[in-house]
């Protein structure tokens, strides 16, 4: 078995990958308490949360010093944004973090700026 990669800690392989199960982190709930759109935006209050916390919600608040949606979240802790939004609301449900719905400029479901999304994920394949 190869080493972890720098920064992965003890639960990611560079052969095997992640060795421990998506919802395995979320002890098996696949259901948040907060309901939360990929969008939505969510940010660390500065209150401590009381309790054991798992090292993916210890990141995830990390990674919510500044606003940054559930979708960016989820990429980073290298999850499935249903277990995100399982860790994300156990943050919300201590305090530790805030969540608000997206904001949107304009029409979210505008044809130009849905092609313009579609042609950019297109470049990137």
């Amino acid at each position: 078995m190869s080493a972890a990669t720098a920064g992965d800690g003890p639960w990611l392989d560079d052969a095997a990958g992640r060795l421990v199960r998506p919802y395995t982190v979320s002890d098996g709930r696949t259901r948040p308490s907060t309901a939360f759109d990929l969008l939505s935006q969510v940010m660390a209050t500065g209150a401590t949360p009381l309790g054991y916390l798992g090292p993916e919600h210890t990141q995830a608040l990390d990674l919510c010093r500044a606003p940054v949606s559930v979708a960016e979240v989820a990429a980073h802790l290298k999850l499935p944004a249903a277990v995100t939004k399982v860790i994300l609301s156990d943050l919300v449900d201590c305090g530790a973090l805030t969540e608000r719905p997206p904001s949107f400029h304009g029409n979210p479901t505008d044809r130009a700026l849905l092609e313009a999304v579609l042609d950019g994920l297109r470049r990137q394949l």
